[in-house]
């Protein structure tokens, strides 16, 4: 029998960027280490995959036929950077469908893979194929504990855009087709299923962030105590509770300790005035070195020079915290269904949600713990290796596609015994 062909749609493909757009390249790249790939994506992603395959040698390039589509002008001359994304998105899904089905392709599976959000519908399931969703998910609602740190137009603002998912979640007709018509689903993590309803037997949870396994190198200083934080300057990813709790327990050391201890803060965003205003009312000039965006290379450096990471965001996923894990940093973070669910016990510390200031009180005691008992953070560094390793590579996510795929082909071909093969993909926890 010839190799399945999966037709992808992945609206963000770049692999010179990160994020979404690196998610999109990496997760193609793997569905075509075990299968003939199309993959679709928006006209403006060429260039940079071209020139990208031509000056490396990319052994799953053979497998992948790229195709690229955008709507008519008239559709998008509105759309400038992140304004009306959203928007743009759901129109384009709509289209490439249309678009899809006037081409003469072959192919076996479809696969929504990218944007990542559980509340706008794909519209592949009108090709009559057996479809595929995600990894798809959602930013839970920020506490608002929390979001009133940012004030009163930040309050407004998040709340209209935890309103906008629940009508989608409840109302759009095209979002419950989708979900009805998709024959697996693979979910960020575990709240997914539950805004969507969905059977237990169609899910899979799988984060769509992941990292490359790094070359471990021993730290050359011992005695330095480095915290790490990296991410958007934004109030979804809790910079504040950093701040606060690093300046709780920093002011609780001698003054050698605080010699060898610095906070690192690397991103931006619209937070970044605020931002430094807390690190001024803390007084922690000295210890807090923010830094904007940086050169790959040189990031890289910081996370070999980092001892923890320390990430209390209320985001559904994470990038940063497999990356973070890669080079074996612990991880501390809170008890939610994005860091928290991507932390086990071996590779890092969560914190229950409370009130804001017994919140700053709990991290600041985990930070006193591993910065006083070292046995503790090399056990929690050999763990977070471990843990990257185990489910956090590109690699583990290619191979859970390609076992959904053929558990997909494998009913289509024989579909009188669906039953006895669902325990071959259904993945229910990443702890």
């Amino acid at each position: 029998m010839d190799d399945p062909i999966i037709l992808v749609t992945a609206y963000a493909v770049n692999p010179y960027k990160g994020s979404e757009d690196g998610m999109g390249w990496n997760m193609i790249l793997q569905i075509a280490r075990f299968q003939k790939v199309i993959a679709i994506t928006r006209e403006n992603n060429q260039a940079a995959i071209e020139r990208y395959i031509y000056e490396n040698n990319i052994r799953e390039a053979k497998n992948i036929q790229f195709e690229y589509f955008d709507t008519p002008y008239y559709m998008r001359f509105w759309k400038k950077g992140g304004r009306g994304a959203l928007l743009y998105f759901y129109l384009w899904q709509y289209s490439v469908a249309n678009w899809v089905k006037k081409k003469n392709w072959t192919y076996d599976i479809v696969h929504n893979l990218n944007f990542h959000n559980d509340w706008t519908p794909s519209f592949l399931w009108k090709l009559e194929k057996p479809f595929v969703w995600g990894p798809i998910g959602h930013h839970p609602e920020i506490p608002k504990q929390f979001l009133k740190q940012y004030g009163f137009k930040t309050r407004i603002r998040e709340g209209i855009r935890w309103f906008a998912k629940q009508m989608f979640w409840n109302f759009d007709p095209f979002l419950k087709k989708t979900k009805n018509k998709a024959r697996h689903i693979f979910a960020m993590n575990s709240t997914v299923a539950k805004v969507l309803s969905l059977p237990e037997d169609k899910v899979s949870i799988l984060p769509s962030v992941a990292s490359e396994k790094i070359e471990y190198t021993e730290k050359l200083v011992k005695d330095n105590f480095n915290v790490l934080s990296v991410g958007r300057f934004v109030p979804l990813k809790g910079f504040d509770v950093t701040i606060r709790a690093f300046a709780a327990f920093y002011h609780r050391l001698s003054a050698d300790e605080k010699r060898n201890t610095k906070l690192t803060l690397v991103g931006k965003g619209d937070s970044e005035e605020y931002l430094h205003a807390l690190i001024t009312e803390h007084e922690l000039e000295g210890a807090v070195h923010l830094i904007s965006w940086i050169e790959r290379d040189r990031l890289k450096m910081i996370y070999q020079t980092a001892d923890l990471f320390f990430f209390p965001s209320h985001e559904g996923a994470g990038m940063v915290v497999s990356e973070a894990m890669s080079y074996g940093l612990p991880v501390l973070c809170f008890d939610n269904c994005g860091p928290g669910e991507f932390v086990d016990k071996t590779s890092g510390l969560v914190i229950p949600y409370q009130d804001y200031d017994t919140v700053i009180d709990y991290f600041k005691d985990d930070l006193l713990r591993l910065f006083k008992d070292r046995n503790m953070l090399d056990r929690l560094s050999s763990g977070a290796r471990r843990r990257h390793q185990n489910r956090f590579t590109w690699d583990a996510k290619g191979e859970m596609f390609r076992t959904v795929y053929e558990s997909i082909l494998m009913k289509k071909r024989n579909p009188i015994n669906n039953e006895s093969d669902k325990e071959n993909y259904v993945y229910s926890s990443t702890k």
